[in-house]
Order: structure tokens, then C-alpha cells, then sequence
């Protein structure tokens, strides 16, 4: 599913070099007290807009803050940087944006939908694992969605949230995030892939079916 935790994964030796920044950040942070959780969510959110990967960050936050607290923290910085990236995607970066994002036909079916059910299509998404959510972020700030609609969509993000914060809370030190020995909840991980699953065919078959309504009215009009 398209949520904060897993939606890009770093690769190679950049990769293990921003994992070990992003465990340096959640040690950091650790040592904090109450000033942690802000802290934590204004990395997530500067992360967000960076395109840089959050797996790492929200595993961290379950092993931080806990289940509850973890949870919440990861939400509100991921939904605060996505409506950044939003806006940058809609104010300062179109034309970037517009080339990334060029043929690309899940995205054009998208823009021809959420014209329409803005809410709908966003909550979605945020739901099915086929769309990236940093990209997802920049790319519906070209399309028709209203920043409102766009806002409450993100409760779709919640489910896989609370699921990969439970999943970090498991390691019990920040030491074993990211690596082999990092426990894993196995019926937690058949969820979240049943879940995004169900919501991948639902978001196809919704945007397809409204995309054709658009199609055929333009036909019609022509």
C-alpha cells in the first residue's frame, strides 16, 4: 500500500549511507524527551519533500515512540510534507513534475478522475501499493484534486502506518532496524499485502470506470 513506510526503498551504498543518517537522526531524537516527537516530525516532513525514502524513519518511531505515539507522529509528518510536496507540485515545480510523470498512464487516468472524486481516488491510492507515495505527493498537485480533498485522502495512509510502526516497535533497538535480525510479524505483513491488494483492484476499476464516463462525454460533445 502506498503509505510513508515502504513506499521507496534506497539502494546500493547511498542507500545504507542515508538508512545509517536516518538511525543517527532517531538516536538523536531519542535523547530529546517530549521535544523528540516535534523533532521527528519535522525530519519526516523535510524527508518527504526530499524524495528520500521514510522506511527507516517510521520503523524507527515504533521503537522511539512506541505503537500509539510512533503511529501518530509518523502520520502527521508524512501528511504534512505530502501537502508540501503538493503545493510545491502545484506552485513551483509543474513543468518538473509534468515531465516525470509524462506518459505515464495510471497518472493520466488519475487526472481525468479525480476532477471528479478527488476524495475518493486520493484515499485510494494511499491505499494500493502501485503508486509511489513521494511521486504521488507532486504528481496530484498538477492534477484537478482540491487541496481539501487531497488533505483528508490521507487517512488511507493510516492502516499501513500503524501496521509498519508495530512492525519497527518489534525490534526493541534501533540498532536491528533495517537489517536481517529485525523481527517481523508475519500475519501483520499478509495483511497489509491483502489490504493493499484490495485496494489496488478497487482503485483500477473506480478510475477506469470514471476515466470512460469522461472519454464518452467528450466523445459525445464532439
Amino acid at each position: 500500500m502506498t503509505t510513508p513506510a515502504l513506499a521507496e526503498s534506497g539502494g546500493g551504498s547511498d542507500g545504507f549511507n542515508l538508512q545509517q543518517l536516518f538511525l543517527n537522526a532517531l538516536t538523536w531524537i531519542e535523547g530529546l524527551g517530549v521535544v523528540g516527537g516535534i523533532a521527528f516530525i519535522a525530519i519526516y516532513i523535510a524527508a518527504t519533500v526530499a524524495f528520500l525514502p521514510g522506511s527507516i524513519l517510521t520503523l524507527g518511531a515504533g521503537v522511539v515512540f512506541g505503537v500509539v505515539l510512533g503511529s501518530v507522529y509518523v502520520f502527521v509528518g508524512a501528511t504534512l510534507g505530502a501537502i508540501a510536496a503538493f503545493l510545491v507540485g502545484r506552485y513551483l515545480a509543474r513543468g518538473w513534475i509534468s515531465q516525470k510523470i509524462e506518459g505515464n498512464q495510471k497518472f493520466a487516468a488519475i487526472d481525468k478522475a479525480v476532477a471528479r472524486e478527488g476524495l475518493k481516488i486520493v484515499l485510494l491510492t494511499r491505499l494500493s501499493p502501485i503508486f509511489p507515495f513521494n511521486l504521488l505527493n507532486y504528481a496530484f498537485g498538477i492534477t484537478g484534486v482540491s487541496l481539501k480533498d487531497y488533505s483528508l485522502g490521507s487517512i488511507g495512509m493510516i492502516p499501513g502506518t500503524v501496521m509498519y510502526v508495530y512492525i519497527g516497535s518489534l525490534a526493541g533497538d534501533l540498532a536491528r532496524i533495517g537489517t536481517e535480525n529485525q523481527p517481523t510479524n508475519p500475519s501483520i505483513q499478509w495483511g497489509i499485502r491483502i489490504l493493499g491488494l484490495i485496494a489496488t483492484i478497487a482503485v483500477t476499476l473506480y478510475v477506469t470506470r470514471i476515466a470512460r464516463q469522461a472519454l464518452d462525454e467528450k466523445v459525445a460533445d464532439e
